[in-house]
C-alpha cells in the first residue's frame, strides 16, 4: 500500500481539527493558511508522499527567517509556529512522524501592544442612541438591532464570532444570562444587565416581524437570516461615526473595554478570566497593564510633585 500524499495527510489533519478538536471553520482556515506558508517555504509537492522525519529544526528555522524577511510580524510567526507544532503533534500521534522539529524554536520578539479601549464616557456616547437619523422603518429596525448588538457585546465581553453565533435559545431571561459558545466550542454562562436586557427586548419585537421561518439566530440581517461577522463590523463602524465618536470602533474594542472596566472596578482578575472565557490567566493579564496605565495617568495628573507645569 502506497504512503499517503502530503495533501492527504493535511486533509486528515484538518478533519481532525474540526471533528476531534471541534475547532471552528475560521480557526481551521487560519491553520491552513499557516501550513500553506510552511509548504510553500519548503517547496513540497502536495501530490507526493512526504517523509515528515526528513524535516529538521534547521528547515523550520530557515522558513521562519524567510517569512520574517517577507514582513510577517513576531506575533504572526508565533501563531505560525504554533500551527506547525500542532501539525507535527498530530503526525506523531498517528505514527506519520517520530519527532516534532518545531518544538523549542522561538519566534522573533515583537513589542506587546496594549488593546485599544473606549472609556466609560465614550461607551455611553456610543450606546445612548436616542433617535434614528432617518424615518424609514427599515433604518429604525437596523438601528434597534445594532444598539442591541453593541449593548450585549459590551455587557458580556463577547467575541465577534460569539455574538454572531448567538441563538434565541441561548438567552435565559429568568436568570438574565447568556449561554456563550467560545473558542474550541467551550461553553460559558455570562450575566447581562438591565440596559442590555431592554435593548434585546426592543430588538426581539422587531426580529419577530422580519425573521425567516425556522431561523434560530438572535441577530439577523435585513434578509431575515443570521447576520455575518463582516456586516457587524461595518455596522458598528458606521454607528460610531453616527454617534460622533472620533475613535474608529471595531467589535473587539467593546470586549476590551468590558474587560478593562470590570477589572478596574473589581480588581478580580480570575473573575474577568471566567467572563471572557480565557483558557489561561496569562491572556487576561494584559488588562492589568491597562489598569496600571490608568492609575499611572491619575498619579501623573494628581500628585503635586508629578504634575507637569
Amino acid at each position: 500500500m502506497s504512503a499517503p500524499t502530503l495533501k492527504q495527510d493535511l486533509d486528515k489533519f484538518y478533519r481532525y481539527l474540526r471533528a476531534e478538536k471541534r475547532y471552528s471553520s475560521h480557526t481551521v482556515a487560519a491553520y491552513s493558511r499557516d501550513i500553506n506558508h510552511f509548504i510553500n517555504g519548503g517547496a513540497f509537492d502536495g501530490d507526493l508522499p512526504l517523509d515528515w522525519d526528513s524535516i529538521k529544526q534547521a528547515d523550520i528555522r530557515r522558513i521562519v527567517a524567510q517569512l520574517h524577511r517577507k514582513g510577517l510580524s513576531g506575533k504572526s510567526l508565533q501563531r505560525w509556529l504554533s500551527s506547525i507544532r500542532s501539525l507535527f503533534n498530530y503526525l506523531c500521534r498517528f505514527k506519520r512522524a517520530k519527532h516534532n522539529p518545531a518544538v523549542g524554536i522561538p519566534a522573533p520578539k515583537t513589542a506587546k501592544r496594549l488593546p485599544k479601549t473606549l472609556n466609560v464616557d465614550e461607551i455611553n456616547q456610543l450606546l445612548e442612541i436616542r433617535a434614528a437619523t432617518t424615518t424609514t422603518e427599515e433604518s429604525n429596525n437596523l438601528i434597534c438591532r445594532d444598539n442591541a448588538m453593541m449593548e450585549l457585546m459590551y455587557a458580556c465581553g463577547l467575541r465577534l464570532s460569539e455574538l454572531s453565533g448567538l441563538n434565541m435559545s441561548d438567552i435565559d431571561w429568568q436568570q438574565q444570562t447568556l449561554n456563550v459558545i467560545g473558542k474550541g466550542q467551550k461553553q460559558r454562562r455570562v450575566p447581562f444587565g438591565k440596559k442590555a436586557k431592554q435593548a434585546i427586548n426592543n430588538w426581539k419585537k422587531v426580529r419577530d416581524q422580519v425573521v425567516n421561518e425556522n431561523e434560530t439566530a438572535l441577530f439577523i440581517s435585513s434578509r431575515g437570516s443570521r447576520i455575518s461577522n463582516s456586516s457587524i463590523q461595518k455596522r458598528m463602524k458606521k454607528m460610531a461615526i453616527t454617534q460622533g465618536l472620533n475613535t474608529p470602533v471595531y467589535p473587539h474594542m467593546l470586549r476590551h473595554s468590558f474587560a478593562s472596566h470590570i477589572l478596574e472596578s473589581s480588581k478580580d482578575l480570575r473573575a474577568v478570566q471566567e467572563l471572557l472565557g480565557h483558557a489561561n490567566l496569562s491572556t487576561t493579564q494584559i488588562y492589568t497593564h491597562l489598569d496600571f496605565q490608568h492609575l499611572a495617568g491619575v498619579y501623573d495628573n494628581a500628585h503635586p510633585r508629578a504634575r507637569k507645569k
